[in-house]
């Protein structure tokens, strides 16, 4: 994915977002319910009602980047809408994206030891 790399902020709008919102109107929903600076270089994620969909709001410092992606099978694992907020780290976003599970995350066995 294209996208900001390491180290950014993520910030889940917990609960469900309407997908027919376009840029201003996510930028919108980060400022008022997030409470948090569109434009600070954070990444804002947000789920439509069926789960299959997820639309990341970025602002990459000369414009607004606004990715949008549907599942074929399954559902984005998201928060219950009493969280409110969620933080993640760039690495559960990258699972987030991928439709991994990024609150249990399936690791393998370690690697056996080699003698």
């Amino acid at each position: 994915m294209i996208g900001p790399g390491t180290g950014v902020r993520v910030y889940l709008a917990c609960g469900v977002t309407d997908m027919r919102k376009g840029i201003d109107g996510l930028a919108a929903i980060a400022q008022d319910a997030l409470g948090q600076k569109p434009t600070g270089g954070a990444v804002f994620a947000f789920r439509g009602r069926r789960g299959d969909r997820i639309k990341l709001l970025y602002f990459d410092g000369q414009g607004f980047c606004l990715y949008y992606k549907i599942l074929q099978n399954g559902r984005f694992p998201w928060p219950s809408p009493a969280d409110g907020t969620a933080r993640l780290t760039s690495a559960q976003l990258a699972m987030l994206w991928e439709g991994i599970d990024w609150r249990r995350p399936h690791w393998g066995a370690p690697p056996a030891r080699v003698s």
